[in-house]
């Protein structure tokens, strides 16, 4: 099993005929995802990679039964293109796109409330590398040749690190279930403990890892529902060590704002609730491996 995607879902892309659309539809297509249709406002009609493209994504969900999006949309109208989507019902939005004002996801948040829970449209992102699931499907920006299909969940907050741990894991002969990058914004539309419910209800995920970063209370939330929750074994770990207070490191979200929000502090908070923290980013593909092996021996 994997989570959120797989061979069978049926993905439009928005977005899709600009330079960045392109290229990443090429890739996804050429993975295995199944691209139904994409959406450009005023090239309905049309085709682009031998897809159909529609002027709305309503249009679209009704012409192919797409039930899921990935959004190539430019900041000013990204969060329009998310709630457009939900509006037309669709289950799950991955957004790439970086700098989207917060006071836009903002709104974007508001607006999904509308919908009841069971209802609500999952979103991903933004400023995120996207969602695979090895030898399934890619709904995102990845390189897919760097990722062996296997029983780790991956949910990291960096799309860089996501990648190294999958390459270490690889090297190791340890593959990926699913890897989620949830982007590191301040306001995100699905935190690490969205994704880690999934992740434990899924037969064939043995182990997480879980990849943070300084700023946000995200990570020592999931931590405290992972001690109370999680039947797997998590493996955690926070970028950051050496990030001075106040000042604002890569991603938008990344700032050591408040106390909790230093790499130091929430690697404290993630042992002290039973998670496995790997020392540094070289170390993903070992520390994950000595879990393993200790469920193992356990078994």
């Amino acid at each position: 099993m994997s989570i959120l995607i797989d061979e069978t879902t049926p993905i439009l892309i928005q977005g899709m005929t600009g330079d960045k659309g392109t290229f990443h539809a090429r890739e996804m297509i050429a993975y295995g995802s199944r691209v139904v249709a994409g959406v450009t406002p005023g090239k309905g009609g049309t085709t682009h990679l031998d897809v159909p493209v529609f002027d709305t994504v309503k249009d679209a969900v009704a012409a192919t039964g797409a039930t899921t999006s990935i959004t190539f949309v430019a900041p000013p109208f990204a969060a329009d293109a998310i709630m457009e989507a939900a509006d037309a019902g669709l289950k799950l939005v991955c957004s790439i796109t970086d700098g989207i004002p917060a006071q836009d996801m903002m709104r974007v948040k508001r607006y999904l409330r509308r919908y009841p829970k069971d209802k609500r449209t999952m979103v991903v992102g933004p400023n995120c590398a996207g969602i695979i699931s090895p030898g399934k499907a890619m709904l995102g920006i990845m390189p897919g040749h760097i990722y062996l299909k296997g029983n780790v969940g991956v949910i990291s907050r960096s799309g860089t690190l996501g990648y190294e741990a999958a390459s270490q894991m690889k090297a190791l002969g340890i593959g990926v279930s699913t890897s989620v990058g949830i982007g590191g914004d301040p306001i995100n539309g699905s935190s690490f403990l969205d994704h880690l419910a999934l992740f434990e209800q899924d037969d064939e995920t043995d182990a997480v890892l879980m990849i943070g970063e300084i700023g946000g209370p995200q990570e020592a939330e999931a931590a405290a529902w992972i001690k109370d929750n999680m039947t797997k074994p998590v493996v955690g770990f926070v970028a950051g060590l050496t990030a001075p207070k106040g000042r604002r490191m890569g991603h938008a979200g990344a700032i050591i704002s408040a106390a909790g929000d230093s790499a130091a502090e929430k690697a404290e908070i993630m042992r002290s609730y039973g998670l496995t923290v790997a020392p540094s980013p070289g170390d993903f593909g070992t520390t994950v491996a000595e879990v393993l092996g200790r469920l193992k021996s356990a078994a």
